[in-house]
């Protein structure tokens, strides 16, 4: 019969031998025998420096074979049943399930009955945004089909928009009468150097965009750099600020090839959504690069801030 822990422990005892009970069977077996045998050698197998590395040797080669059983022992148990994930719609909310009810699935919706669903599926308590995501066939990483543009929406974008200008002396004053609410030269860089940006757009003319240069690193991750591409470096500072306050929106392609931006608010009504809507994708239609030959536009949908989203018919998208 196998001696227990207790039993080991006490013949330890009795050999003079310390041992701590943290130490396992294997172990306090090795030490014993190794106190039991009389070294007959200074140096070799049957030295005391030997002896004690061979019981070391063993003791360890036990252990391994005792986790080797466990993990045996351990395969040998039934495998627990994995439960499956839920799809991801029993994942939502009670209001969101109720809304994608009312989302025919499968089914590719025209422009007009996609917008006229928008208010009907939005579960939110506030004025959603509706917004567009399109997939497009192209790789950003070539210089001709980093596709971006922005556009006037014409019933707007339903935000408050708040227009800076930096321009010299007359552009300041011309900037004012458009309905700016901030303008000025110095005086901006001043505000800028506090670091007040209580503005949701930066218009400068061409002239002093080089003294803005020093303020890249504050101004582009809020996105409020200016640059002639979104149309907020302008020699027409009065335009460029109308259009600004009217709704201007700027889209641009992201890595993964897809069109992300908002088209107005789900308050506007199904008729001024689709104006906006049809706005958007013809603007996208026409950035078509030379060098897609084939197929431009992979997939496209339209949703809000929150509730589900409806698929949209890309043949009449294409024939906008």
């Amino acid at each position: 019969m196998a001696k227990t822990k207790a039993d080991l422990l006490a013949e330890a005892k009795e050999l003079g031998l310390d041992l701590s009970e943290k130490l396992k069977v294997a172990e306090i077996a090795a030490e014993i025998k190794a106190a039991k045998t009389v070294p007959t050698a200074k140096a070799g197998k049957r030295s005391s420096k030997g002896i004690k590395e061979a019981a070391e040797k063993e003791a360890k080669l036990e252990l391994q074979q005792e986790g080797d059983k466990e993990a045996d022992e351990e395969a040998g148990k039934p495998k627990q049943p994995v439960k499956p994930a839920r799809p991801k719609l029993e994942r939502q909310g009670k209001k969101h399930r109720e809304a994608a009810k009312l989302v025919e699935k499968g089914k590719n919706y025209a422009l007009k009955p996609a917008a006229e669903l928008l208010p009907k599926i939005s579960t939110a308590k506030f004025d959603a945004t509706a917004e567009l995501h399109i997939r497009l066939n192209v790789d950003p990483k070539q210089s001709d089909q980093n596709i971006r543009d922005q556009v006037v929406l014409p019933a707007g974008t339903g935000k408050d928009v708040r227009v800076a200008v930096f321009g010299e002396d007359a552009e300041v004053a011309t900037a004012k009468k458009a309905g700016a609410e901030v303008a000025g030269g110095d005086s901006l860089l001043a505000k800028l150097d506090k670091g007040e940006f209580d503005f949701d757009v930066l218009i400068a003319s061409p002239k002093v965009m080089a003294k803005l240069g020093k303020y890249a690193r504050q101004l582009g991750p809020k996105g409020l750099m200016p640059n002639p591409k979104s149309g907020t470096v302008s020699t027409d500072i009065e335009k460029a600020v109308t259009e600004a306050k009217a709704g201007r929106v700027e889209y641009r392609v992201d890595e993964a090839g897809i069109v992300h931006v908002a088209f107005g608010k789900v308050s506007f009504g199904a008729d001024k959504l689709l104006e906006n809507l049809q706005a958007i994708l013809r603007s996208i239609k026409n950035n078509k690069p030379g060098s897609i030959k084939g197929s431009y536009i992979s997939s496209a949908f339209v949703t809000v801030s929150m509730g589900p989203s409806v698929k949209l018919d890309i043949s009449e998208i294409n024939a906008l």
